[in-house]
């Protein structure tokens, strides 16, 4: 890409959908993933906040920053359960990286479709490290927006080839099972929570309602499973019943956000975890034994977020999906901003629309 100091590569939903379907789903799930592990070998080097938040009756608006020292990113997300009742997406997103040396932007980019990938990747991560060997079938309990990228990133990293599918809403059941037709799953769609969890290697639970509600009950985990907790993401906002907890070993991204947002805010504030980047880095166990229940307290974390914008702008060379986006002032004197504006006014001249009285 030829670097122009006024403008920032900028991709749109347009160009997100079409890097990924040049790309193939699972081809890119697969890529990106290997951006997420290998920046969490080097977990760190990063600066880590938990996400600054703004909690609202309705939902959470929530900025998610980080840095490597070199680049800086940052990510603004929303959570809206009750959006999809208006026809809105209940999670929307757009994100930046910037040279740390110089402070501009160097990519704007839709974040909504890419958070959903890097949502996936990750758990195929954890998965890959926490899950009993030879898994091969997931139980998905929340068969929403989520949940079609889940079982392909599971499917190309894990080899997971059977689906048993859960939702309240059928027919969110019956698209996910439409939307995932012909791409190597053998589903069953399941009439209750209880029947999904039967016979699957890993349990996911990807609700979206803010409640502290019970998806998960003690009594429907056996031992040696991986359990996939995606769905409780803030503070009030768990799927998981507190005695599963207790039985697990708990893996998490960065604990001093999880333990605000995730399923271990059930738990007292001195329990046992190991963030993820200890098992990748051979750091920390995964099992004392073979029938442990391994449970990953998934709340999403700004380094995953760098990891996919890092890896969208490495292909923007050699797909050139993205448009230049004039987001910068380039006065041809850096200090004189002011007749950057004057020059305009005799080079574009401005007419003011005058509202009829």
């Amino acid at each position: 890409m030829q670097e122009k100091l006024n403008v920032v590569p900028f991709v749109s939903v347009d160009h997100m959908m079409k890097l990924v379907l040049t790309t193939g789903v699972e081809r890119f799930v697969t890529e990106l993933a290997a951006y997420i592990e290998e920046d969490f070998r080097r977990w760190q080097s990063f600066d880590k906040i938990p996400r600054v938040a703004s909690h609202s009756a309705g939902g959470v608006i929530e900025l998610m920053p980080t840095s490597d020292g070199e680049t800086y990113s940052f990510k603004y997300v929303n959570g809206h359960p009750k959006n999809t009742r208006s026809g809105r997406q209940t999670v929307t997103a757009f994100g930046l990286l910037a040279d740390v040396g110089n402070g501009y932007p160097v990519l704007l980019t839709e974040m909504t479709i890419l958070t959903a990938l890097r949502t996936a990747a990750t758990s195929a991560v954890a998965a890959k490290y926490l899950a009993p060997k030879g898994a091969r079938t997931v139980a998905m309990i929340g068969n929403g927006a989520q949940s079609e990228f889940q079982a392909i990133a599971f499917k190309a990293i894990l080899g997971v080839d059977k689906l048993r599918l859960y939702d309240i809403e059928p027919a969110a059941t019956a698209r996910c099972q439409k939307n995932l037709a012909g791409m190597g799953f053998e589903i069953l769609a399941c009439s209750s929570s209880q029947e999904a969890v039967e016979g699957a290697d890993i349990i996911t639970t990807i609700t979206a309602d803010k409640q502290n509600a019970t998806v998960l009950t003690d009594n429907m985990v056996g031992p040696g499973v991986h359990i996939n907790a995606v769905g409780g993401d803030c503070p009030g906002k768990t799927e998981l019943h507190r005695d599963i907890l207790l039985r697990s070993n708990i893996f998490v991204e960065y604990s001093p956000q999880t333990r605000i947002e995730g399923e271990i805010q059930q738990l007292d504030r001195d329990h046992p975890v190991s963030e993820l980047w200890q098992v990748i880095a051979g750091k920390a166990a995964v099992r004392s034994k073979e029938r442990q229940i391994t449970l990953f307290d998934s709340v999403g974390f700004a380094i995953e977020d760098f990891s996919a914008m890092r890896y969208v702008r490495d292909r923007l060379e050699e797909t050139g999906l993205y448009e230049q986006f004039d987001l910068i002032a380039d006065p041809d004197e850096p200090r004189d901003l002011f007749g950057m504006i004057l020059r305009a006014a005799k080079t574009k001249p401005v007419t003011a629309k005058v509202e009829a009285s």
